[in-house]
């Protein structure tokens, strides 16, 4: 089951750029993001952690700093809006900068 997911899903390497990374007020953007697309599964990896990218815990205990690469990868019905959406988030440092 996991590699006919992994198969379709969209991966993306993103680059935390936001000053003080991923701290508990990106985390909670991020998740009220993700979780609008309920068709969609959405995972976060960090140095081979991975974690469900809807768990605000989840996010914040990949500790991403600054300059940080975070692996995105989406499936689902509306994995492409979920993704277009995330990366602007992140591209916008989260709005902080």
């Amino acid at each position: 089951m996991s590699s006919s997911r992994a198969e379709s899903a969209l991966v993306r390497d993103l680059t935390v750029r936001n000053q003080n990374g991923i701290h508990a007020r990106p985390a909670a953007m991020f998740v009220k993001l993700a979780s609008e697309f309920k068709g969609c599964e959405i995972f976060v990896e960090k140095d081979g952690e991975r974690v469900n990218g809807k768990s605000i815990m989840g996010l914040m205990m990949l500790a991403a700093g600054p300059g940080s690469i975070l692996r995105v990868e989406i499936s689902g019905k509306e994995a492409i809006k979920a993704m277009e959406e995330i990366v602007s988030l992140v591209e916008r440092k989260f709005d902080e900068d």
